[in-house]
């Protein structure tokens, strides 16, 4: 196998969503992962935001989308955060029950059978997949897909 002649340093940057109402989808990400907001603008019919943490740009939002998410087709299969403790993962999960977020699985669950990695997979108000998930603990639940990755089929 040969290296490409890419980047030699290379990491995740932000990431951008389409949002149907900018508002909801700011309350959201705000209560779900304390997201600071870091900037913000409406003019001429473009409404955004920039969502962050300690002074870090994670996700931005734009509001120009129609409908839900339609994870039938090409594009994002979903988001994943992770957190360092289970006890993360249960808090975002009773955040998410009080939104009346939707659900993918019932509970934490682990990422594949026999994994203690694993967390919560549910959907933001527009539909899009998201995960919240820890290295170790959610392995006291099967695991839903068995041996194939829960966070690929959700």
């Amino acid at each position: 196998m040969t290296q490409s002649s890419g980047p030699k340093t290379l990491q995740a940057g932000h990431v951008g969503l389409n949002v149907t109402d900018l508002d909801r989808s700011l309350d959201f990400y705000r209560q779900v992962f304390g997201f600071e907001t870091q900037g913000q603008g409406s003019e001429d019919g473009r409404h955004w935001a920039f969502l962050g943490r300690d002074g870090r740009l994670l996700v931005t939002l734009w509001q120009q989308s129609e409908g839900t998410f339609p994870a039938a087709l090409p594009g994002l299969h979903h988001l994943s955060f992770e957190v360092e403790t289970i006890e993360e993962v249960r808090a975002a999960e009773d955040t998410l029950r009080g939104l009346s977020a939707g659900f993918a699985h019932e509970g934490v669950v682990p990422h594949r059978e026999g994994a203690s990695s694993g967390g919560i997979f549910f959907t933001d108000p527009d539909g899009i997949r998201l995960e919240i998930y820890t290295a170790t603990g959610a392995d006291n639940a099967p695991a839903p897909s068995g041996a194939a990755p829960t966070c690929g089929f959700f």
